[in-house]
This record gives C-alpha cells, structure tokens and sequence, in this order.
C-alpha cells in the first residue's frame, strides 16, 4: 500500500479534518541508461572543476546563485533553510471560488486526501459542499520545504488536491502573435462555421479517459522484450567500487547502525574511536614481533650454515 506523504490536517474556517497527502499520479516513462557504443559499457557523468578538469566530491559542492554571466554568489545552507516556510502538515484553505473560474494552464499535479480515522463525517461534509455548490477550494500546503498554492475539489467519493502554478509562472499569451478580430476578417464563411460545428457534434462523446492507451510506450515496451528474448542484444556491466571521496557519513552511520543493532547497544564515538586506536596498537605491535621474530631465524640460519661449510 502506498505511503503518505505526510499526515495532518484539511482545514477551513473553524472546522479541521484530519487527513493523509497521498499521491495521485504514477509514473510509467521507460527510463535509459547512456552506454559506450564501443563496448556497451555505462557512461559515468561526473562532477568536474570546470578550470582544472578535477573532479569534485560531494562534500565540497556549494549551491550559489548566477546574478551576472560568470557572477555568481554562494548560498549557504542557513540562508535556505531562513527562506523555506515552517513545515507543518495541513491544508489551510483561506477562500471558495468558482470551479469554472481556474484556467486549465493552472492545474499542475494532483494528490489524494484520505481522510484520518473518524474524520469521514467532516471529509463527506465539505465533499458533498463542494459538488452541490461547484466550489473549489483555494489553499496553501507545504511539500517537503516548498509551499505551493493549490486547489481542492471533489472526484467521486474523494477529495482531491492539485498543485497550482502561480501566474509568474505561465507565459502571457500577448507575447504571441494570434489571429484576434472577427471570423470575418480571415475570411470565414457562416456555412464553414457550420459544417465544422456539425463534424464536431458528430464526433461528440462521453469522455473516458480509459479509451487512450500510450500507445508509443507500449510499443517500444514490445520492442524492448524482443530484444531481451533475442541473443546478443543484451550485455552485463558490474558497477565497480565507488572511490574514496565518494564515502559519505551516511555509509559510517548505516554501518554504526547496524553495529549497535548486533551488540543491542548504543557505542559512544569516543570509545568507538579509542577501540580503533588500540586495535591498530595491537595490530602494529603484533606485525613488529612477527618483523623480529623472522630476523632471528634468518641470522640462526646462517650461523648453522656457517659453521656446517667451516
């Protein structure tokens, strides 16, 4: 079963609903990965100094922002986390408005809200509201750090919520050149308006999304079957070890993780780091005895071999 995306409120005026943010799209593009044609192996992109050709670990890498052609200015981690808005699960709707009123170049991605335990009665209530009065819902959600404007309205029995665009964020049609004016005044004649509104009411159906397939998906999907099936299409490539600057504190930590899970036990750092240091104390004493102990037999050795040849 899919996982929330957070659990927290719906909320408008004095009334709150508890509910779960759950995705309401699934994606089902084909991924590919570049390969050398030479020899089929995987292309690694890398993070390079573009002066030196040097690459870069992660731990180095800093955002900054571009304000002039090669004029750019660093963005600490304290000035982000400054601007994000505070996190916090809820869906504050702060006005109503007229479903047939939102442009459809708005609409951006859509969610579910799955009402909590005992909250169906405030979910059914706003859900039936809304149909009955054809509403929507203007509200403002916070997703992971970013805040977004978006919509509620009713589908079926749920309740969706769908990410608006604000209005900086779509191009103004006037930086196009449209035709504008009358029919006239590109010629239309009334009977070709009339012809086209009779092939149109011809061509007039219910609208079922499940009539269109992807259909270029499907078919490169069969093709991609094919050639699995087929010998010699396919090649293998064991992804080697990353290198030593691509180590994170995530790797350390997972592996702290599961120390403490087999001894059932937290271990403090310092004690941690005191156990390395004596472990490599006794490492290198125990390699220094082993170093001396093969010297003495060698020089036995030739003092027999001496002796046997006087």
């Amino acid at each position: 079963m899919a996982r929330p995306i957070w659990t927290g409120s719906l909320s408008f005026g004095l009334l709150n609903i508890p509910v779960s943010l759950m995705s309401g799209e699934r994606r089902t593009d084909l991924s590919f990965r570049m390969l050398d044609s030479r020899d089929k192996k995987p292309i690694r992109f890398e993070r390079v100094n573009a002066d030196t050709g040097e690459e870069v670990p992660w731990k180095d890498i800093v955002k900054a922002f571009e304000y002039d052609k090669g004029s750019y200015v660093v963005i600490e981690k304290e000035d982000i986390a400054a601007a994000a808005p505070e996190t916090h699960e809820s869906v504050d709707v702060e006005a109503f408005v007229d479903a047939s009123s939102i442009n459809l170049r708005y609409f951006e991605k859509p969610y579910i809200l799955v009402p909590g335990k005992k909250a169906e009665k405030g979910y059914v209530l706003l859900r039936e509201t809304l149909k009955k009065t054809g509403k929507v819902g203007i509200a403002r959600v916070v997703i992971r750090t970013r805040e977004y404007m978006c919509a509620v309205m009713p589908e079926g029995d749920a309740l969706v919520l769908i990410l608006l665009r604000y209005p900086q964020e779509l191009v103004d049609l006037e930086e196009y050149k449209l035709p504008d004016g009358k029919p006239s005044d590109y010629r239309l004649a009334p009977k070709e308006l009339e012809m086209a509104e009779q092939l149109i009411a011809s061509m007039t159906s219910e609208w079922d999304p499940s009539q269109y397939q992807d259909e270029f998906r499907m078919r490169l999907s069969d093709i991609i079957k094919k050639r699995i099936k087929s010998s010699g299409s396919t090649t293998r490539f064991e992804e080697p070890e990353p290198h030593e600057d691509a180590a994170t504190n995530v790797v350390d930590f997972m592996s702290l993780l599961q120390e403490s899970l087999k001894s059932n036990k937290r271990t403090p750092a310092k004690k941690t780091a005191a156990k390395a240091t004596k472990d490599a104390d006794k490492s290198t004493s125990s390699k220094s005895t082993a170093k001396k102990a093969s010297k003495a037999t060698k020089k036995a050795a030739k003092k027999t071999t001496a002796r046997k040849a006087s």
